[in-house]
């Protein structure tokens, strides 16, 4: 039976979701002025560009694109902004390496007007053979550097109920790759994977901000090698109606590099559930069989964790090999019924002269994403 308070699948929601916020205009602008559609708001249209290297999308027609993926292959260059109007774009989007210091804005002041959505999950089979593969799943995969996204959702809404003879069950809402990559009040949904934070080569350090964003899953919804910030951010677990007990999912997977001294940072954010109390666990390491040496690195601090993670044990291995002891987890000043010591030696808590090193300037160095909101 379906969980009454989700509806019946993603793709419902989604497309209610859009449609909710044309409904209560939520749009930058009113959709037409003087007979003619405006559906960009105040960011012009393509009789009126923000700039010459501005492109706009509308699936309705009425900007240079009807999809996302053709805007990206037409912006080649460096400094490219897509501009894109409210509407569901069910596709699958790539922005490659040469493709740098790209923005994208989502022409609506709430992320849910605009929504890039698509279905496939790692089993999912490719039409020339095999399956996606993790990586293969996801909606969108950015792996450019310097790239800035706007008020969009980002969303991968495939269910292991519609599936049940596929075992490969990630599916991932956006993978990003790039050095100083910048997500602004921006929604990522999914189930398992959702948010595939990573970078393009092992010796590679990308690092990456998340800011007032919405975050929702089950099975390691937030993990990959990235050093990565998340700060005003608000992560939900979803409820499990295919599982008897607990734990139902993971929030958060790293797999930092041995080498890399800073891995994910949360900071001034909330984890919430629509699970029973206690079903979740806050963290879990990965170590891929590609990075054998991988010593995962999370801190969590100064966020309100409520009832649904595990106050008890928080953490636990993805595997016997590598014990979550083994690697670099630490809290500082968390809230909420979630976040109550109760095992101190479950919970490594950050020593205050070590506060210091645990901020977004700390991990993001000379790279400042705030400059130019």
């Amino acid at each position: 039976m379906p969980s009454p308070h989700l509806p019946v699948t993603r793709r419902r929601f989604l497309v209610a979701s859009a449609g909710a916020a044309a409904a209560l205009g939520l749009a930058s602008a009113p959709a037409r002025a003087a007979g003619r559609p405006r559906p960009f708001g105040r960011y012009g249209s393509p009789d009126r560009r923000l700039t010459p290297q501005t492109l706009y999308v509308d699936p309705r027609g009425h900007g240079d694109f009807t999809s996302v993926q053709a805007a990206v292959a037409a912006a080649t260059g460096t400094g490219r902004t897509l501009v894109l109007a409210p509407g569901t774009y069910r596709e699958t989007v790539a922005v490659d390496v040469s493709r740098q210091e790209m923005t994208w804005i989502g022409a609506c002041e709430d992320p849910r007007g605009v929504v890039i959505v698509h279905d496939n999950a790692a089993g999912t089979p490719k039409p020339g053979g095999g399956t996606h593969g993790t990586s293969g799943s996801a909606t969108t995969t950015v792996q450019a550097d310097g790239f800035t996204a706007h008020r969009i959702t980002f969303a991968n809404d495939w269910l292991r109920a519609d599936h049940p003879d596929i075992s490969g069950t990630q599916a991932v809402a956006l993978k990003v790759q790039g050095d100083r990559s910048a997500f602004l009040h921006c929604r990522f949904l999914g189930h398992q994977d959702t948010l595939y934070a990573y970078s393009t080569a092992l010796g590679t350090f990308a690092r990456q901000y998340f800011a007032h964003c919405y975050v929702e899953g089950d099975v390691d919804f937030v993990f990959g090698r990235a050093t990565a910030v998340y700060e005003h951010c608000h992560f939900h677990t979803l409820d499990r109606t295919d599982l008897a007990a607990a734990p139902y999912g993971f929030v958060f997977a790293p797999s930092t590099a041995v080498a890399n001294p800073r891995g994910y940072l949360v900071t001034r954010s909330r984890v919430t559930s629509e699970a029973p109390d206690a079903a979740y666990k806050l963290a879990r390491p990965w170590v891929p069989s590609s990075d054998p040496t991988a010593r995962p690195m999370l801190t969590v601090r100064d966020t309100w964790l409520g009832p649904g993670i595990d106050a008890v044990a928080p953490y636990t291995d993805m595997s016997t090999a590598h014990p979550w002891q083994n690697h670099r987890f630490a809290e500082y000043r968390n809230t909420g019924p979630g976040a109550v010591v109760t095992v101190a030696e479950n919970r490594p808590q950050l020593p205050d002269e070590q506060a210091g090193s645990a901020t977004r300037e700390a991990y993001l160095g000379d790279w400042d994403p705030r400059k130019g909101w």
